[in-house]
């Protein structure tokens, strides 16, 4: 069954409880503050380069794109441009075959090596999202994933983020299957999450990159 199908509801709505305290709270919070705003000092220079070579093959180089996160308010993502610039600018969904068919060549090379999210930094600084935490949806998937399974509010209690479990283990999600798998993965960090866990994630995850893994 691909993303654009629906079906009726398979579960009810279950409360999830956050397993980290106000403090650990705070201090995820800061280091999400301190290490976004550093890292954003640090890659500077591979953020001009970015910029310009997306700008010299005719695109706009960071694009916005509305997501669902905290308290299931809305917010803008911020990405480097890796399709042609008229893509979805009917404002329709593409599926992962169509993406990959409007990918730009510069494009294809960002998102292998997940160069398009360093403009995510500055959502973390700001507090749309956090170093880790579930991927931040669009509205209209958030629809079609609660007719299959309604527990996705229960997200909403914290931030979503740049990577997670899910992210590493199961991949682009470009099907309803995928899209629950990754919930169920979702409400578990909700309920188990820990500091140390999140230092795990995130080393799992530069290790990742620098393998050149595809997620």
């Amino acid at each position: 069954m691909n993303i654009y199908e629906s079906s009726q509801h398979t579960s009810n709505p279950v409360i999830y409880a956050d397993s980290m305290n106000g403090v650990e709270r705070f201090i995820k919070r800061l280091v999400d503050i301190l290490v976004s705003g550093i890292g954003m000092i640090l890659l500077s220079p591979f953020y001009l380069i970015i910029w310009l070579l997306i700008a010299f093959n005719g695109g706009q180089p960071v694009y916005k794109q509305e997501r669902i996160g905290l308290h299931g308010r809305p917010f803008n993502i911020l990405k480097f441009r890796t399709m042609c610039k008229d893509a979805e600018k009917d404002g329709i969904p593409r599926t992962e075959e169509e993406r990959m068919a409007q990918m730009t060549r510069i494009g294809h090379f960002l998102r292998d090596y997940h160069l398009d999210e360093f403009p995510q930094l500055w959502n973390v600084f700001r507090g749309d999202m956090s170093l880790v935490g579930y991927r931040p949806e669009r509205q209209v998937f958030i629809d079609k994933i609660m007719e299959h399974n309604p527990n996705y509010v229960q997200l909403y209690q914290i931030r979503p983020g740049l990577t997670s479990m899910a992210t590493l283990y199961n991949g682009y999600t470009d099907t309803m299957e995928k899209m629950l798998t990754r919930l169920d993965m979702d409400l578990e960090y909700l309920t188990t999450r820990s500091l140390w866990g999140d230092v795990k994630i995130v080393w799992t995850t530069v290790l990742s990159i620098i393998k050149g893994k595809k997620f």
